[in-house]
């Protein structure tokens, strides 16, 4: 064999600064992608000698790949015991990147169309080498017994050289040049710390120096009953840097409609990264047990970010950056078929710890998950309920005026059965705590008739009820919203109650700037006013929290001030209006406004009111003197 010089088909270096700037944006992927080609050479030579027996022997007696240096050559060398590769398959498969139609794939690559369903049809896993290198020499012999060693070379820049070799096994060594900026590779440690990152857990061998430094077990693609819980969470600390066991392992092995293997993990607590913008979310992504991404996010929605582990899939291309494999379909369809799974296993999680709640606890229980995880869920649910709503509701957990403490939760479905039989709708109280949602007058009707209220203390509850109308054919109402009808045994108190009408008109002329309504309330049984939402509108404690992460954003609720006809400091204030006495009746109507205020810890004026009070007190004592 004589020595030919043949040029690339297709305009290469023109591509590869395409391919170098645009689909690959960290260099050290080009050792993920040789080591990759090796893994597939070694894996159709073990198939082709299944069948055809007498093939070309490897060297030595186990297969597998080796990763040597030479510092002072600068270069690094991929060697694996594989198919090969003939003089005839060298030329095609390593000179003619172009045979599938580059022209269209640098097109593809400009406008940003289709590039991801392009790349894997090209040998640009290969040709990554020159990310690195200065020029690549390649060693090839065929696993065909009488076919002679091929020697390829090229600097990368429009042509390349093709000789007889030496190589006297079958297989193919893959030899980089070094350029300047990329010596740090010369180095075994380095090379070590990219395998275990990228191709860990390929089942062949990868020797770096004299120490093997893949695993070679990957426990996703293992059988599920033969992953010991001792190796499953050592294998998830490893992954979460977590020093805790995990409280869930999920583990998913599908043939259809896509070969996905996947282990999955609920951590037993918070992370303490998990609301931090720049926090690591999404799984790591593996294409054949080859590391495609650290942390994939698009493979599940924001609302699962709490979810760590690991996804295995055949469907995607090796080749493929991690840029663009986020937009493939086949991302798209594992990111459901993942969320169907995750949702499903949380459901049975649920079920057992219901189920268990009068028995001994027999490890993580869902009520743990839910308190530090449950609001994601409630999330999930504002941002994905028509696709995920059924599955989604029966998970959500709240805190109830029913319960001793905060630790007590129960599902909408336990609310609606322990319901009295008079009680048609599920109420709710928003508040910023669940001492500050006890304290509510708003619950004193609701306390009366025996009705169980959900007390929500979450801010993304304000969401979750903004579109979560109703339940199992049950509405779901804010006791704080709108007028209230219980029934008449609710609104009957000791105390005689008066007629209002001629005194509410005078209370919201007074306070216009702060009500749009005054009525008289029938949710009250004990104080004398309180302040509900309007029928319409964002709520009180929306506003409440819109002005926290955006001051001044001039969102408002609208308000109404319920007052109680049968409290005496109500008689009081009108007989101080109907005598006439309306400067000292303006005076303790704001206070009255101001109560409403500090009972639901919205007081926006404090320094006004501390003078109101100053004045009414001043004026009291005076009186009680003179």
């Amino acid at each position: 064999m004589s020595t030919t010089e043949h040029g690339f088909r297709a305009e290469v270096q023109q591509l590869l600064d395409l391919m170098i700037h645009s689909v690959y944006s960290d260099r050290e992927v080009f050792l993920r992608e040789l080591v990759s080609n090796a893994a597939d050479a070694l894996d159709k030579a073990r198939f082709v000698g299944l069948t055809r027996p007498g093939l070309a022997p490897v060297q030595g007696e186990d297969p597998g790949i080796r990763l040597t240096v030479d510092a002072e050559a600068k270069t690094v060398t991929i060697d694996d015991d594989g198919i090969g590769m003939t003089e005839e398959e060298v030329v095609e498969h390593l000179g003619t990147i172009a045979r599938s139609g580059t022209r269209a794939f640098m097109e593809s690559l400009k406008e940003g169309e289709g590039a991801p369903q392009l790349i894997g049809r090209f040998g640009l896993g290969f040709y990554s080498a020159f990310m690195v290198a200065s020029e690549v020499l390649v060693e090839t012999r065929s696993v065909e017994p009488d076919a002679p060693a091929v020697r390829w070379r090229s600097e990368g820049k429009g042509s390349f050289t093709v000789e007889e070799g030496s190589r006297d096994h079958r297989g193919t060594s893959i030899t980089l040049y070094l350029r300047d900026d990329a010596l740090d590779f010369a180095d075994l440690d380095k090379l070590r710390e990219v395998v275990k990152k990228h191709s860990n857990f390929l089942a062949w061998p990868i020797v770096v120096g004299e120490e093997q430094a893949n695993s070679g077990k990957a426990l996703w693609v293992e059988p599920p009953s033969q992953v010991s819980d001792e190796e499953a969470n050592a294998f998830y600390k490893t992954i979460a840097m977590d020093w805790q066991d995990p409280a869930r392992r999920l583990h998913v092995q599908l043939d259809s409609p896509l070969h996905l293997a996947a282990m999955l993990f609920v951590p037993a607590s918070r992370p303490f990264d998990l609301f931090t913008p720049d926090g690591t979310k999404g799984p790591r992504l593996y294409a054949r047990r080859v590391l495609i991404e650290e942390h994939a996010q698009d493979l599940l929605p924001e609302w699962l970010r709490f979810v760590r582990g690991v996804v295995d899939s055949e469907d995607i291309q090796l080749n493929v950056s991690r840029e663009m494999v986020q937009k493939t379909p086949v991302v798209r369809k594992i990111r459901e078929l993942l969320v169907k799974r995750i949702l499903k296993d949380l459901g049975k999680w649920a079920k057992k710890s219901a189920a268990a709640e009068d028995e001994e606890a027999t490890g993580p229980s869902y009520e743990a998950f839910w308190r530090d995880f449950g609001m994601l869920l409630k999330e999930g649910y504002y941002h994905e309920r028509h696709a995920w709503g059924a599955q989604l509701l029966p998970l959500l957990r709240f805190n109830a005026l029913s319960h001793d403490d905060e630790d007590g939760l129960l599902s909408l479905a336990q609310y609606k059965e322990a319901m009295p039989e008079d009680q048609d709708t599920i109420w709710f109280l928003s508040a910023d705590s669940r001492r500050s949602a006890l304290a509510s007058p708003h619950l004193e009707a609701f306390t009366k008739k025996g009705f169980n209220v959900l007390l929500l203390t979450d801010p993304v509850d304000e969401w979750l009820v903004s579109v979560l109308s109703d339940f199992d054919g049950l509405p779901v109402k804010s006791v704080a919203r709108g007028e209230l009808d219980l029934g008449d045994d609710a609104e009957d108190s000791d105390d005689e109650k008066v007629d209002i009408t001629s005194f509410t008109p005078w209370v919201k002329d007074l306070l216009k700037e702060h009500v749009v309504d005054v009525r008289a309330s029938t949710r009250l049984t004990d104080s004398a006013c309180v302040l509900v939402d309007a029928e319409d509108g964002i709520s009180a404690n929306m506003e409440r929290i819109l002005s926290q992460h955006q001051p001044g954003a001039g969102m408002k609720a609208s308000r109404v001030l319920e007052v109680n006809p049968g409290h005496p400091l109500i008689k009081n204030l009108m007989g101080l209006h109907d005598s006439g006495k309306t400067d000292l009746a303006e005076q303790m109507t704001r206070l009255l406004l101001d109560d409403a205020l500090l009972l639901e810890g919205t007081v926006q004026e404090p320094a006004a009111m501390g003078r109101r009070l100053q004045d009414l007190l001043l004026q009291a004592s005076s009186s009680a003197l003179g």
